[in-house]
């Protein structure tokens, strides 16, 4: 995220050609309810109910083995019951992003998609396990911190963004944006720190967003940097190791990433490579895809 807020017409340069999608009318309703003195969950429920894609894909979440429910839920009602709400408006949200691609393009994003999910149900695992309270942002920061990128691909085309995040994933440089700055002047978390904007995210988590690449900063020259934006950005970041985004985005077998600065981000949140290969065996017993080198 940048040290100072941009002007417009910066932002116009940077986003040049994107177009971040629009909050769709359901999150405004959603978001009217939440604002009431007393919201009507039943009235919540309605809402979602309206639209098959959203209320499937709150039943697919609820009745996933995260929840480890005995019995399958057919209800909209009792779904968002056992969900909070903030997880319901991030759940709207990842589905706007979906609906701004063609058919085409979310066929060839099926992989992106499903490690979103994964990545946001490990985070928010990781984040309990822990003692974070806020395991509900974690899920927010794995299900968004890489919306920019399908909206890179939808303006630089598919196959041209997936050669540029191979390039960058095979790098063993400091950030994997900088590959991405070099050729298109901006990069995706860049895209995803403004998408979260427009769409209302709390600060903090639009910065940790956009400082997701930014390590260095953050676990080797840490001075200054607000606890909870590191605290949040580490939870992600083994969530990415555990379910290898290095494969998923770029096509490699190896974490340069990780490697480059695992060690801290584990020191920072008291965990050892038993603790992550131990959560890795549950998750992956759980449906969860992890990395190979977590499977025997």
């Amino acid at each position: 995220m940048p040290s100072k807020e941009l002007s417009e017409d910066q932002i116009k340069h940077v986003l040049q050609g994107i177009r971040i999608p629009p909050q769709p009318q359901i999150m405004v309703d959603l978001q009217m309810e939440q604002a009431m003195p007393d919201p009507d969950i039943s009235r919540i429920a309605d809402l979602i109910s309206k639209d098959v894609g959203l209320a499937g894909t709150i039943l697919k979440i609820v009745n996933s083995p995260f929840f480890g429910l005995s019995n399958k839920i057919t209800s909209v009602g009792q779904a968002v019951n056992l969900l909070s709400f903030n997880s319901v408006i991030n759940i709207v949200n990842g589905l706007t992003i979906r609906s701004e691609m063609s058919d085409e393009d979310i066929v060839a994003l099926n992989r992106f998609w499903d490690s979103a999910n994964d990545i946001s149900m490990v985070a928010a695992t990781i984040a309990k396990e822990i003692g974070y309270k806020h395991h509900d942002e974690a899920y927010l920061l794995g299900l968004f911190h890489n919306c920019g990128i399908p909206l890179m691909m939808k303006r630089f085309g598919v196959e041209d963004y997936s050669n540029t995040m191979t390039a960058a994933y095979g790098a063993d440089s400091e950030r994997i944006i900088d590959i991405e700055n070099d050729k298109y002047n901006t990069n995706h978390a860049v895209v995803g720190y403004y998408t979260a904007k427009a769409w209302n995210m709390p600060t903090h988590l639009c910065a940790a967003i956009a400082e997701h690449h930014n390590l260095k900063q953050l676990f080797i020259d840490p001075e200054g940097i607000d606890s909870e934006k590191k605290n949040l950005i580490a939870i992600l970041k083994l969530a990415d190791h555990i379910c290898a985004s290095c494969k998923v985005l770029g096509g490699q077998s190896t974490d340069h990433e990780w490697n480059r600065y695992g060690s801290k981000i584990l020191e920072h949140i008291g965990l050892g490579t038993y603790d992550i290969e131990d959560m890795a065996a549950r998750f992956s017993e759980m449906g969860i895809s992890v990395g190979d080198s977590f499977i025997d």
